[in-house]
């Protein structure tokens, strides 16, 4: 018999990251973890790294036993929907725009620098 789903968008996922409220997305099946934080043999700050993006390759990387595997059943709460695009192009470009106001204190830092320096040098002679 077919079960319904819950779909959930990475986005859905990503706002759910702390120890008090943690899901992890694996195979494309959403997991709500938070009360396995602490009985994970790998610690919880391992699961808690694994938030906000697909985690799949972390989770096949550690070699996970079958029971470990059969355990994260009993966490599952939704499906991942692929339909829902992971990051909008006015998320891009908000992104962009962040780490552009953010180097160009490097740059304007170093000219800055170097004028003083030449006048100090041109006030000796």
């Amino acid at each position: 018999m077919p079960t319904i789903s819950n779909f959930y968008s990475m986005k859905d996922a990503s706002k759910h990251s702390t120890k008090d409220d943690c899901w992890i997305v694996v195979n494309g099946k959403v997991y709500d973890v938070t009360q396995y934080l602490d009985d994970h043999p790998g610690g919880d700050d391992v699961i808690l790294a694994a938030t906000g993006r697909d985690a799949t390759d972390d989770f096949e990387d550690a070699g996970h036993s079958k029971s470990a595997r059969e355990q994260m059943e009993e966490y599952f709460i939704g499906e991942l929907d692929t339909s829902a695009p992971i990051f909008t192009e006015k998320s891009y470009h908000v992104k962009l725009m962040q780490l552009a106001k953010q180097c160009w204190a490097v740059p304007v830092t170093a000219v800055g620098i170097s004028v003083v320096v030449g006048f100090v040098y041109l006030r000796k002679k």
